[in-house]
């Protein structure tokens, strides 16, 4: 057991190369393996796998509970607490989990984590997982036993894997450009979602998850309860929330920077910081060659105006292309969202300068940041009525001229149109409409919006496994189009997409990153607000807005929505190619029997010729590049 232990663990060394060790319980056939990242209580205090002064309880976990002092005062007032070895977040939480019980502990607590937690009483194994999914936890029999790890390396590093290639889950992977959870890429083998927990009985045997907090929930009681706060005392209260949960996040014991692309999120999350702090934040940005891409003047000249200590990298194509190898090893299961490169490039910066970054994830899905939350609404109001057979020629009409064609005349009269009308890459964005125009319901053109691969998929009909952004009956119950979009976004891209995004790449360099946008109470706050505080004349995330001119004015952060990518359409005709000419070639699609040539050569025939289809491909090609290295 502790050979195989010690695999599980190295093979994870990344995410912990300051400490590890392993605790066996032959008797009953148990071993915790954990490798430490330290941040709070640097000193053999915090050490894992950790067992409960009563010794009734062992735990291995892999995250922060940042209101850990609180949670240990009332500990102390309530003679509840034991005699402290140290000061780590670990010992609070389960000196917690002794007072209060699991259960009550995790709501209790405010931070991110993924935890086992074993009753050497009651012979039970519980795994839980934070509310929104920050830290990853997959489980599953491996051989004749039950293994759970924060990767899927740490499975496969035992001697009895024998993994195979889930074709239900590889069509959501070729739709959506992830694997949603509770599926992983392998039949068997599952992702705990987020706010729940798994029983684990003495045999290995277990149940399905069940939950300790639920979105839905918060989401349909907050717009069933909207606060009733003029404009200004909701942007006070949504400073003083926010603001608490960054006094939260910046404690570590270990250097801390933020992230900063120069968008609203992360200048916001950046300007807190700053306004709480004696000394210079460090922030770190990447830059692009190419001016579509590149944020990085907006970046540094948000970090001039707050005074922050700022390091900025340039990459050329050459640069990021050699990280385009380790993307297999990075995302441990087929994954495509393109900015993976530029997240994993500064992930790496980063961590030659700090150990702990803040970023400004999630503002989007809280705050109705994305163009889809106020567009599609007005798309599907005009588009409705029309017949369907007319919206399809609409659609074939649109996508007859390139996207760099279209590109052009935009180009011309973009700077004399106002502000909410300007669009970065207006080619793909009017493509992207055309795809979608001909959905048969609001819920269908949102799946269709957030679909990259549209229509059937390239496997022979092999049938997508069920999803929630599939299944619209299991929608929250929220009043309006834009809210049920929000809410779908939390519970699924924003889990299974950005925050894996994150986690791995910064992992891999063994950096930890925090989401103050995640605290609960910020979660909590933000569905409460009526979305007329969120989206207001045509433009998403109004109130963050107006809470970061209080610090950085306007004209430095107003314009379009870029995202954070890269120019993979053009890598591919250009640098790329031939790496994926390889991978496309006939004979490696048809390697492993699951996907169909054709369909895939023809795109990417289209691509070569000039139509955008990067992130359809991009998805085929992150599946085969994960293939060739792991199936």
């Amino acid at each position: 057991m502790r050979t195989q232990a010690h695999a599980m663990a190295h093979s994870i060394l990344h995410r912990g190369p300051d400490d590890g060790d392993i605790w066996i319980d032959a008797g009953s056939g148990v071993a915790l393996a954990h490798r430490r990242l330290s941040v709070l209580d640097l000193s053999p205090a915090g050490h894992q796998p950790m067992q409960s002064a009563c010794a009734r309880y062992l735990l291995v976990y892999n995250g922060e509970i940042y209101n850990w002092a609180e949670l240990r005062g009332e500990l102390d007032a309530a003679g509840h607490a034991p005699v402290w070895r140290g000061y780590s977040d670990t010992e609070v939480l389960l000196a917690s989990i002794v007072a209060w019980g699991l259960e009550v502990t995790l709501r209790r607590a405010r931070g991110m984590f993924a935890l086992a937690l074993w009753d050497r009483a009651e012979k039970t194994l519980t795994l839980a997982r934070d509310r929104i999914g920050e830290k990853p936890l997959y489980y599953g029999r491996v051989g004749d036993g039950f293994a759970f790890g924060s990767e899927l390396k740490a499975l496969r590093a035992l001697p009895a894997a024998r993994f195979e290639t889930d074709p239900g889950a590889l069509a959501l992977m070729l739709r959506y450009g992830y694997v949603p959870a509770p599926y992983s890429i392998y039949r068997g083998i599952f992702k705990l979602p987020p706010g729940t927990l798994l029983r684990v009985g003495a045999d290995g045997r277990f149940g399905d998850p069940e939950p300790w907090w639920c979105f839905a929930a918060v989401a349909q009681e907050g717009a069933a309860n909207h606060h009733a706060l003029s404009d200004g005392a909701a942007l006070d209260e949504l400073e003083a929330v926010l603001g608490s949960a960054i006094d939260e996040q910046i404690v570590a014991d270990v250097p801390l920077g933020a992230l900063l692309s120069g968008g609203l999120d992360s200048s916001i999350v950046v300007a807190l910081m700053q306004a709480r702090s004696t000394r210079s934040v460090r922030t770190f940005t990447i830059g692009f060659t190419e001016n579509d891409y590149n944020e990085a003047a907006h970046a540094k000249a948000v970090a001039r105006h707050l005074g922050t200590e700022h390091t900025e990298l340039h990459v050329d194509p050459e640069q990021a292309l050699e990280i385009i190898p380790r993307l297999p090893d990075i995302y441990d299961e087929p994954f495509a969202d393109s900015s993976q490169i530029p997240t994993a490039l500064v992930c790496s910066l980063t961590k030659q300068h700090v150990t702990v970054c803040l970023s400004g994830d999630a503002g989007d899905e809280l705050f109705g940041g994305y163009n889809r939350y106020f567009w599609a609404t007005s798309l599907w109001r005009r588009i409705g009525p029309i017949p369907p057979w007319l919206r399809r020629a609409a659609s074939g009409a649109l996508t007859a001229m390139p996207a760099a064609t279209w590109n052009g005349p935009f180009d011309v009269i973009g700077p004399w149109l106002p502000t909410q009308l300007r669009v970065s890459n207006p080619g793909d964005k009017l493509h992207k409409l055309a795809e979608v125009i001909a959905a048969p319901s609001p819920e269908g053109l949102y799946r269709e919006l957030v679909s990259q691969w549209r229509g059937p998929l390239p496997l022979g009909g092999i049938a997508e496994l069920p999803t929630l952004v599939a299944d619209p009956g299991r929608w929250p119950a929220l009043p309006s189009f834009a809210e049920r979009m929000m809410a779908v976004d939390s519970l699924t891209y924003l889990p299974d997409d950005i925050l894996v995004k994150v986690d791995r790449a910064a992992m891999a360099a063994s950096l930890e990153t925090r989401v103050p946008f995640l605290d609960p109470r910020v979660i909590d706050f933000a569905w409460h607000l009526p979305l007329r505080q969120k989206v207001r004349n045509g433009q998403g995330k109004w109130l963050l807005r107006q809470l970061l001119y209080r610090y950085v004015p306007r004209e430095l952060v107003e314009r379009p929505k870029q995202g954070f990518g890269v120019p993979i359409e053009h890598w591919l005709r250009g640098p790329l190619r031939d790496w994926a000419e390889d991978l496309l070639s006939p004979a490696a699609l048809a390697a492993d029997g699951l996907l169909n040539p054709a369909p895939i050569r023809a795109m990417w025939q289209r691509h070569l010729s000039g139509r955008n289809v990067q992130y359809a491909l991009w998805n085929v090609l992150m599946y085969q590049a994960w293939r060739r290295r792991w199936a």
